[in-house]
This record gives structure tokens, sequence and C-alpha cells, in this order.
């Protein structure tokens, strides 16, 4: 049974080591992330579950190494901990489970975690499928949820200016603070979220698949400071 979940963004920019000399500039971001994912540790959960995008639909196992080699740092993170001397053997975590990894780490949690990369083409359906076993997975599970709202906010954005974004994310913003009480979630379309660039689609409808009803849900961070959309909330 799903007891709480954190949903956070999964920029490599979170990473201060990546994000040199900007990294004050997400400070507030971090501060939010990290808040949520205490709440889900305050539930106490047997098993932590770290949800993201990646390329392809495939679990993880704890342990599993996530590099930021790609962005000019070099520097590893393993899933749940581990030795980091131990051998790095491909395939190497997808960049959003990583940055998960990396805020896994900085938040001390050392009991069992499991990964689950799932593509932007996953069909709802199938989304919410995945999240029902995730939450049959033990009597207390926990899970860390990441991606992101619109990436086309403004025309600095990765995807340009599209405005349809900002009443898109203001949608997923009003189902993250009502722990998807009217299903605003679960009725995402898949195609338009791919058309604005939403990472965070297929992972949130997962989600929706884990929640129990009578879960609280707290909508902690709301911006879009590099023209994409950051939202952190909890359920509990």
């Amino acid at each position: 049974m799903l007891v709480a979940a954190a949903v956070c963004p999964c920029p490599p920019l979170l990473v201060p080591e990546v994000a040199s000399g900007a990294a004050a500039e997400l400070d507030e971001l971090r501060a939010a992330c990290d808040a949520a994912l205490a709440a889900v540790l305050a539930a106490d959960p047997q098993l932590l579950v770290v949800v993201g995008p990646g390329p392809g639909h495939e679990r993880w196992e704890q342990g599993a190494v996530g590099r930021f080699q790609p962005f000019g740092v070099d520097l590893r993170v393993r899933l749940g901990g581990g030795d980091d001397a131990a051998p790095a053997l491909p395939p190497a975590l997808p960049p959003a489970l990583a940055v998960g990894a990396w805020l896994l780490e900085r938040s001390g949690w050392r009991g069992p975690v499991q990964g689950l990369s799932v593509p932007d083409y996953l069909e709802p359906r199938l989304c919410a499928e995945n999240g029902r076993h995730l939450a049959e997975a033990a009597e207390r599970v926990g899970l860390l949820v990441l991606g992101e709202g619109s990436a086309r906010h403004s025309v600095k954005a990765p995807g340009y200016l599209d405005e349809r974004a900002e009443a898109f994310d203001a949608g997923v913003a009003r189902a993250l603070a009502s722990a998807d009480a009217d299903g605003g979630l679960a009725a995402l379309d898949d195609e338009l979220a791919f058309e604005l660039m939403a990472s965070g689609r297929a992972p949130w409808q997962v989600l929706t698949g884990a929640a129990a009803d009578g879960l609280r849900a707290s909508l902690l961070y709301q911006a879009a400071p590099y023209g994409v959309g950051y939202l952190v909330a909890v359920w509990n």
C-alpha cells in the first residue's frame, strides 16, 4: 500500500556540482524537494521506489549507478547507496533516476530501494497499472516521483514558447495539491503532454495508479525558472 509520495522535478541542475556557479538559483527548489522526501521517510515506508522518465520502460535494482559525466561533472551516485568503489556496470540509470538517486542519498535513506523508468509513449492505462503493482510490492510503500511540467513556458525555454504551457501546468498543480481528487492527473492527454515536452506525465500517472483514497496533499513549490515547469508536492 502506498503510504506517502514525494513529487519532484529532476533537472540535472538540481545537483550543485552540475549547476556550478548557478547552484544558488535553485536553493529554494532543493529545499522543497528535501522537505517532500523527508515527509515520505517520516511515513516509515518498508520500500521506496523511484519513478521517473526514461527512454525505456525498465525496472532498476538497488545499487544501479547514475553518472553525471554527460553534464560535465565526474560524479556518480548509486540507487539506494552502496559501495561507490564497486564496478559501474552498464547500463547507467537514466538522468532523471540519477537525480532521484542523488536526492535519496542526500535524504539519508538506507532502506530497500527500487527504480522504475517510464517512457513518454507509455499509455495512461499502463502507467496506472504500473502504479497498482508498485503499491502492492510491500505493506508500506513510499514513492519518489520525478518529472517536470511543460518545457515551453518562454521563448528561452528548451522547447520555445507554447501558450498552452501555463494552463497545462496549472492543471497539474491543482491535481497535485488535491491528491488528484478530480482525476486531473489521470486524465492528462499524453499527446498534449508530449507536444508541451512535459516529462512528468507518465510518472504522475503511475502515482495515480498507486495512490489510495484518503491521502492528504501539499503543493510545496511551483515555478518555471528556466521556462520549464517545476512542481514539488507531498501526498501522505
